[in-house]
């Protein structure tokens, strides 16, 4: 019977996937010691990448894999010690396992020198083996294997579940994997098999009997089945005398039953290991395609568009009283609640944890302490915060710029440390949490801090700054986010190109987040990004300027206020500044700013909007506020084009198109106006 796999194979490369990732985390953990139940983890991923690529023919990763699995199995039976060698070539082992999955991804060919370097290493390792060790009980053997290990007699019966052949297994594959423990013989029951007539092709109606003579432990048998558990019932079972074998099971068909063998004297050994039900699996999860949450999510936003719409339309007919009308706006109110309760839960099915993105730093900071020579202790926390995938997917490289960043430049070698009177190991810490409808990274380390004073003279150098002029601690900090900045005193392959900080701002930027610095010279630094939880949806303040109105973000929102004159102040060659509690704030007149023309240009009538834009306040101008709503992201850029201090659009209930405000976009536009072209703002100040 021939199959089309291909349906089948990017279940495959995830799985693969996913079981790299255990690998290595589990790899990154033997530092510390050896655990046997962590060595199994790695052990059995290993495994199911082996089984997986050999049922599709991959037999390039299937047989490397082998070579790894051996020297595995050698770690978790006790023939051989966990030591810092063995991992680094297990780690460099996955790295070109992950090399060869991904050319199956992209149809790119691996570094064949490079797979043929690290097999023959591993076939090393293991001729190396120590005699003494090799004849240790394996730690895996049930309590009753025999510590001889002489053969055992075994009765397996294996019933797939009929989807076996349409998830990509074949039983074969299972087989070939017995036939590695021991003498294999097998039986195949036809009993359930339609006829002709009604047989379908890719569903199995088989069942099989099988006997094995093998000195294998239970679990080693197990491991056979392991990529169609939970697809099967399966039975094993130890017979308790060898010399008298049950006889051959006939194969029968549907319109011939067999006759029944007499059963033989077996003893179950350690409770057999049913396979979890498909039911229960099926039940649990399921694999669906990005592109399908995607549309879904996309007609959430329309539902809630046309919410909106009705919203006002009852709006409407309610000024016009009567009963029918108060009765729409209750079943629109029901709307509205049920409307927003799809719609969180819709949005929760993009949600995936943050330890996606935070996994890759262990080995990441493992593997760069050893060119460097530097000891850092990672520690991890808030691993299961949620965050939108597609955020997820953009956070990653911000995260390792700024990651190689502490260990290049903060964090100092043990013999520094040590001088400092500090412990030569340093911290480094990742954290994430959520905030405000916000989630809030650190990335915090125990390091030099920045140098002030190092920095400011190479602001002054590369006329980012003037020497006249006077700027705070936080701003000083904040320089190193310039486009081309670096105090690196020469170029290496971690930092001091001149690229890095300002991408990472740019790309956090135009994730609609901000990013900042805080640090203490000899103490440390600790960066702090802020993101919202998703791209799709927004919670904002509806301002009008004019007849226009506009949606500014709520969580960039610090409050609104009437303006006093009195707390006015203007600047001789800058602008307006008011007084907000205990500083000085720019007054930016969106009108003037947006150009719109319709807006009033007196103070005292309208409101100032005070936000927060990387770490700085500002007074945003406006006529008057309307109220708050959640409203749905449309891209500016994909439907017209991209406008300076403006990050989307949407629609608002009485169908008008709204734009949404960027606020650090408008406040760099601001300061980006007001340098190149003074004289409107003196103007206005007057």
């Amino acid at each position: 019977m021939s199959m089309d796999l291909s349906e089948f194979l990017d279940v495959f490369l995830e799985e693969c996937f996913e079981g790299l990732e255990a690998m290595e985390s589990g790899l990154l953990h033997l530092d510390a010691g050896t655990d046997l139940e962590e060595i199994n983890t790695i052990f059995r991923a290993a495994h199911s990448i082996k089984g997986g690529s050999a049922a599709f023919g991959f037999n390039h990763i299937s047989e490397f894999t082998h070579v790894m699995e051996t020297l595995l199995d050698e770690l978790r039976n006790g023939a051989r010690q966990v030591d810092e060698k063995i991992v680094d070539l297990l780690l460099a082992s996955v790295d070109i396992l992950r090399e060869m999955v991904d050319g199956l991804k992209d149809e790119s060919t691996p570094d064949e020198a490079r797979v043929a370097e690290l097999k023959n290493a591993l076939e090393a390792a293991l001729e190396n083996t120590p005699e003494a060790t090799t004849k240790e009980t394996p730690a895996t053997e049930t309590t009753d294997a025999p510590a001889t290990g002489e053969a055992r007699l075994w009765q397996i019966h294996f019933t797939p579940c009929p989807d076996l052949f349409r998830e990509g297994n074949d039983p074969l594959r299972i087989f070939e994997a017995l036939e590695e423990l021991g003498a294999l013989r097998v039986e195949t029951d036809l009993s359930t098999l339609p006829p002709l007539s009604d047989l379908e092709p890719s569903t199995c109606y088989l069942r099989w009997n099988a006997t094995l003579e093998s000195p294998a432990s239970e679990e080693q048998i197990h491991e056979a089945f392991s990529w169609v558990e939970g697809n099967c019932d399966l039975k094993i079972t130890r017979i308790e005398h060898k010399e008298a074998p049950p006889p051959a099971i006939e194969a029968k068909t549907a319109d011939q039953p067999a006759a029944k063998a007499p059963a033989p004297a077996a003893a179950p050994v350690a409770a057999a290991k049913p396979a979890r039900s498909s039911s229960s699996r099926e039940s649990s999860s399921i694999r669906v395609a990005i592109e399908k949450v995607d549309l879904l999510i996309n007609l959430m936003g329309e539902l809630v568009i046309t919410q909106s719409m009705l919203n006002q339309v009852g709006l409407d007919l309610a000024q016009e009283g009567g009963q029918k009308a108060e009765a729409l706006l209750n079943g629109l109110a029901q709307l509205e609640r049920n409307t927003r309760e799809l719609q969180e839960n819709m949005l929760q099915i993009r949600m995936l944890p943050i330890s996606v993105a935070f996994n890759r730093f262990p080995r990441l900071v493992r593997d760069l302490c050893g060119k460097m020579g530097k000891k850092v202790d990672l520690v991890l926390s808030g691993e299961q915060t949620e965050v939108d995938k597609t955020v997820l997917e953009k956070i990653g490289d911000p995260l390792v710029h700024l990651v190689r960043n502490s260990l290049d430049h903060g964090l100092e070698t043990p013999e520094v440390r040590a001088a400092n009177g500090k412990p030569e190991q340093g911290r480094l810490e990742l954290s994430a949490q959520h905030e405000s409808g916000n989630i809030v990274i650190r990335i915090s380390d125990d390091g030099a801090g920045l140098d002030r004073e190092k920095i400011l003279k190479k602001a002054i150098q590369q006329g980012l700054v003037s020497d006249k002029e006077e700027l705070s601690e936080e701003r000083i900090d904040n320089l190193i986010f310039q486009p081309g900045f670096s105090t690196a005193e020469k170029v290496s392959d971690l930092s001091g190109r001149g690229v890095g900080m300002d991408v990472v701002k740019r790309n956090i930027g135009d994730l609609g987040g901000t990013v900042s610095i805080q640090s203490r010279q000899g103490k440390g630094s600790t960066v702090v990004i802020r993101l919202p939880l998703t791209l799709a949806i927004l919670d904002g303040q509806l301002a009008s300027i004019g007849e226009d109105t506009y949606i500014l973000p709520l969580i960039s929102i610090i409050e609104s206020l009437q303006i006093r004159p009195e707390n006015l102040k203007n600047v001789t060659g800058s602008t307006e500044l008011y007084r907000f509690r205990d500083e000085y704030i720019p007054v930016i007149r969106l009108n003037r700013l947006l150009g719109n023309q319709c807006g009033t240009d007196s103070l005292e009538q309208g409101l100032l909007v005070v936000v927060e834009s990387e770490g700085q306040h500002a007074g945003l101008f406006v006529d008057r506020l309307q109220g708050q709503q959640q409203v749905v992201i449309k891209s500016l850029e994909t439907n017209f084009q991209q406008l300076d201090g403006v990050s989307g659009a949407t629609i608002l209930g009485d169908g008008r198109v709204a734009l949404i405000l960027d606020i650090p976009g408008l406040v760099q536009l601001f300061h980006k106006t007001r340098t190149n072209n003074p004289a409107p703002a003196l103007a206005a100040a007057s």
